[in-house]
């Protein structure tokens, strides 16, 4: 009794001397860290994971339920296809052809109902809030520079960076894109408490504007911009301005920070549908029309998605870019291989969500899964003509 004793007293000391080491050097995020995905068996963020987060409501309004095709998963999956679904652990996968749900495909023990982390889905929805904010006249173009949001940014070049650089990943910002490193800043901002003090703890320490690198802190940048012009919370303008006019069927939830009065972690996680995020899929396609409305600025979406830089004609503003086979691709992308994949010659949406992502190269920007997304489902359409 008395060894157990001694056991316990001395696990509660180095319990406590293990916390307070850690918030003597400024790592104390690493205990929600532990607490919400470390202790679950995990090594990064996860698709449910917004359940161990606070959460703004993104509200729905009017739902507009997608037609459904007459072929509806008349055309099986092909062996490739659900091989690459085994392999990578898909949840879901969604065909929409002539914008009707051509195929459908659910595993895991996901439905059509069942929410999903975005990841860096989200960036691509900031970068549609901006140009909404642009055309209201709240944000006055894409050259506008960020000081006028935030006259205390950091760095040599604070007074140069733009909105427009933020959306385009162009910003100069010291960050590093390191998301299995507990110690890294994408990992600090995942479970940090106080992301705007966070983000504006940064300098901007490059030149803006002279080239791609991918860096989440430009996205929440960003969505801070956004916020002050508008003056309102990212998820209700979004909710507003985008969930509700293009009649989402479900209410989806954005993570935060902090609860109640906290911001929303806007490089990722918003918790939604594969049915609701192929609709901006949709809205881009039609060139930010929906029903008949316009909703975004077309010379917008024509110029987010068109490469910034010739020698990074992988990303616009806010969206992948590529050319398979001759034919134009665009998409939104998140960690863990989420996918919204738009083929506009075809008239043809992919959605895949799930817990593992393919391979990728340092000769390619773009991971093999997505190719295989894209060819399959060809294959199986083509099949039914």
């Amino acid at each position: 009794m008395k060894r157990l004793v001694t056991y316990f007293k001395w696990f509660f000391i180095s319990s406590v001397g293990l916390i307070l080491i850690l918030y003597i050097f400024d790592v104390d995020y690493l205990l929600r860290a532990v607490k919400t995905v470390y202790l679950k068996g995990h090594t990064t963020a996860f698709l449910e994971d917004y359940k161990e987060f606070p959460n703004r409501t993104i509200h729905k309004g009017t739902a507009q339920p997608w037609a459904v095709s007459k072929a509806y998963n008349s055309v099986q999956a092909s062996d490739k296809l659900n091989t690459t679904h085994k392999n990578l652990q898909t949840v879901a996968f969604l065909i929409i052809k002539n914008d009707s749900i051509w195929h459908e495909s659910y595993f895991d023990g996901y439905s059509a109902t069942s929410k999903s982390n975005s990841f860096s889905i989200a960036k691509s929805i900031v970068s549609a809030a901006l140009g909404k904010a642009i055309m209201q006249g709240k944000i006055k173009r894409l050259d506008q520079k960020v000081t006028d949001f935030f006259p205390k940014l950091k760095g040599k070049f604070a007074k140069e960076v733009t909105v427009g650089d933020l959306s385009s990943m162009a910003s100069g910002l010291s960050w590093d894109e390191k998301y299995y490193s507990p110690f890294s800043i994408v990992t600090r901002a995942y479970f940090d408490d106080n992301l705007k003090e966070l983000i504006l703890g940064l300098s901007i320490k490059d030149k803006p504007g002279q080239q791609f690198r991918y860096l989440s802190g430009a996205t929440q940048l960003l969505a801070m911009c956004i916020e002050k012009a508008t003056g309102t919370y990212l998820s209700n303008y979004v909710s507003e301005h985008f969930w509700k006019p293009m009649g989402a069927e479900n209410d989806a939830f954005w993570q935060l920070d902090a609860a109640d009065f906290g911001i929303e972690k806007a490089y990722c996680c918003i918790a939604s549908t594969a049915r609701d995020f192929a609709r901006f899929g949709k809205l881009y396609k039609q060139n930010g029309v929906w029903n008949g409305k316009q909703i975004l600025e077309r010379t917008f979406v024509e110029k987010s998605l068109q490469p910034r830089f010739s020698d990074s004609p992988e990303y616009g503003y806010g969206w992948w870019l590529h050319q398979i086979n001759g034919k134009r691709v665009f998409y939104m992308r998140g960690h863990l291989g989420q996918f919204v994949i738009v083929l506009p010659e075809d008239d043809v949406i992919i959605v895949r969500l799930g817990h593992l992502k393919g391979k990728q190269t340092k000769t390619d920007p773009h991971s093999n899964d997505l190719y295989i997304y894209i060819e399959e489902a060809l294959k199986m359409i083509n099949k039914k003509k």
